[in-house]
């Protein structure tokens, strides 16, 4: 009973650690400018960036900081929508931006650079529509970086609403868009709209209003959800074994843990992967089959 009584409250203590943090999963392609995008955010180089030829984030990293008050979890995901990755490159990836973001995230930030739109931006933004469900999109905001190109006097949404593809996902975001420079607005006193400062304090309040208008709940989906009841499984049993951890480490241990699991387990391909998460019409058929193969894989695995 006393150990019943423990777990009880060990979730119970676990769930308020959870809502305490605001989880947003960062996509787009290499090159976006995603790991400069946390850091300007964060106002501190906590992702790693490279200028180089063959820059761009390669793994998926996740860093909880504290911005303006609020307690953020910035999942920063490779190039996911590049056409040039490798199936099996990205299925690890794909697998750790699940089991960071456990039980699902707050906010999908779809980073976009400010250009002239080619064939190959638009089928970037064909295959973001394709991906994401009408559910999904309920929690996306659209952001530009290389705000350098923005014409003077006008807004991003002016600028968005000159290219009809570009338009319509944003609508879909229900209308959430903003705009950042990571090299040249750093400080700006004379434009305050072209101000890193006044944009992430805009995109935060965005961020805060769209949370508010899902009445606080997070995105999740049968995978999220069962990915998140792992962790927790694992959790309890590091602190049995393992009383003097900290909160923190355990939660890093058990997503660990369950991470290699799945690597284990799942054997769809990275584009099917990519579609349950993001709720992708065609791919709702797999998830509770591929649910069912988690859950009776981890059970042996736990006993």
């Amino acid at each position: 009973m006393r150990g019943r009584m423990y777990r009880v409250y060990f979730h119970l203590s676990h769930y308020c650690l959870l809502a305490s943090s605001r989880r947003i999963v960062v996509l787009g392609k290499t090159g976006a400018g995603k790991s400069s995008l946390a850091n300007t955010v964060f106002g501190e180089t906590v992702f790693k960036t490279d200028d180089g030829p063959n820059s761009g984030t390669s793994k998926c990293q996740a860093e909880t900081k504290s911005v303006n008050g609020r307690c953020i979890t910035w999942v920063d995901t490779p190039g996911f929508f590049d056409t040039e990755k490798s199936e099996e490159r990205l299925k690890p990836e794909i697998l750790k931006c699940i089991t960071e973001c456990a039980p699902g995230p707050h906010a999908f930030l779809i980073v976009l650079q400010m250009q002239k739109f080619t064939e190959q931006e638009e089928d970037i933004i064909n295959k973001l529509q394709q991906y994401f469900s009408k559910d999904a999109l309920k929690y996306a905001t659209v952001l530009f970086t290389h705000g350098d190109q923005l014409p003077e006097e006008m807004t991003i949404r002016q600028w968005v609403d000159q290219n009809a593809g570009l338009s319509d996902l944003v609508k879909k975001c229900g209308g959430r868009c903003h705009v950042i420079d990571n090299r040249h607005w750093k400080n700006n006193p004379q434009d305050e709209y072209r101000s890193n400062k006044y944009q992430v304090k805009e995109l935060l309040k965005t961020i805060d209003k769209m949370i508010a208008e899902n009445n606080g709940h997070y995105y999740t989906n049968e995978m999220l959800q069962e990915c998140e009841r792992q962790i927790q499984q694992e959790e309890v049993q590091i602190k049995d074994s393992f009383p003097e951890m900290s909160q923190e480490a355990i939660r890093v241990q058990a997503k660990s843990t369950v991470l290699k699991r799945f690597l284990v387990i799942v054997g769809v391909t990275a584009v099917v992967l990519l579609g349950i998460f993001l709720g992708g019409k065609k791919m709702k058929g797999l998830t509770t089959a591929l649910v069912l193969v988690m859950g009776t894989e981890a059970g042996r695995a736990v006993t």
